[in-house]
C-alpha cells in the first residue's frame, strides 16, 4: 500500500482524493485540511495560505500518518510565491514530514516535462490577477502560456461548486492553437470524472490540478502512477 498525505485547504473538492483510491489500485490518501476559513483567490489570501506557519504544522500532522509521500495539494497557494518559493514551501514540508514532499504547482510542471511537453494553454478559474503568478511560474520552469482564459471565480468555495458541465465548457472555450495540452489549475476544482471526456473532446493531453497532485505524489511515494481513466498523465 502505498499512503500519501494531502494537505488541503479549506473544503471544495477533497472528495477526489477518496475516489482517486478507487480508481488508482494499492493506494490510501489521506486529507489532512490546513485551512478553516475561506480560500479567496485573492494574492494576499493565497500568501497566507501557503505560508510557513500554516503549512508546517499540517506536515507534523502529516507525519503522525507515517505516508510515503505529502502534497500541498494547492495551486494559487503555490504559485504565488514563484518557482523558487515553491521549491522552498516544499522543503519547509519535507522538513516536518519527515518524507518527500512537493505541491500541486511543481506537479503541473513535472507533468508537462513528462509528457515532453513546452507549450500549454491554460483555463483558470482564478481572476486575471491571480492567474498571472501561474504563468510566470510556467515560465520560470520553461513553459511556454500561448493563451489564457480566466474565469473570475471568487474563492475555492465557489469553484468547489462548479459541475462537469461547467469544467467542459470552460475547456472547449480554451484557444489552444499552438498549444500541446492544456492545463486546467484549481484543487477547488471537481475534474477527475470528467478527464476521459475533456481529452476525448480536445484532441490534446489535458492536465488537472488533482490529476497532476495524485500523479506526483504517488511518484515520489514508489508507485508507477500508471493506470486508465486519468489522462495521457497516467497512461505514458
Amino acid at each position: 500500500m502505498h499512503t500519501l498525505a494531502i494537505l488541503y485547504p479549506g473544503y471544495s473538492a477533497e472528495d477526489e482524493f477518496p475516489a482517486l483510491e478507487q480508481l488508482i489500485p494499492d493506494t490510501s490518501f489521506r486529507v489532512i485540511h490546513t485551512w478553516e476559513g475561506r480560500t479567496d483567490h485573492d494574492v494576499d489570501a493565497l500568501l497566507a495560505l501557503g505560508s510557513r506557519n500554516n503549512l508546517v504544522p499540517s506536515a507534523e500532522k502529516a507525519r503522525e500518518l507515517s505516508p510515503d509521500a505529502v502534497m500541498w495539494a494547492c495551486t494559487s497557494g503555490s504559485f504565488v510565491y514563484g518557482r523558487d518559493g515553491c521549491r522552498e514551501q516544499a522543503g519547509w514540508i519535507e522538513e516536518a514530514a519527515g518524507v518527500p514532499s512537493s505541491s500541486t504547482s511543481l506537479a503541473f510542471a513535472e507533468a508537462v516535462h513528462h509528457l515532453g511537453l513546452s507549450r500549454v494553454a491554460v483555463a483558470a478559474t482564478y481572476p486575471e490577477e491571480v492567474a498571472s503568478h501561474f504563468m510566470r511560474f510556467l515560465g520560470q520552469e520553461r513553459i511556454t502560456v500561448s493563451a489564457l482564459s480566466t474565469y473570475d471565480v471568487p474563492s475555492g468555495e465557489d469553484a468547489g461548486l462548479l459541475d462537469a458541465e461547467w469544467v467542459l465548457e470552460a475547456a472547449r472555450a480554451a484557444d489552444l492553437t499552438g498549444a500541446q495540452c492544456l492545463l486546467i489549475p484549481d484543487t477547488a476544482l471537481h475534474t477527475i470524472a470528467v478527464l476521459p471526456r475533456l481529452e476525448e473532446a480536445l484532441g490534446v493531453p489535458v492536465l488537472t490540478a488533482n490529476q497532476v497532485t495524485a500523479w506526483q505524489g504517488l511518484r515520489l511515494a514508489g508507485h508507477p502512477a500508471r493506470v486508465q481513466g486519468l489522462g495521457a498523465l497516467f497512461s505514458r
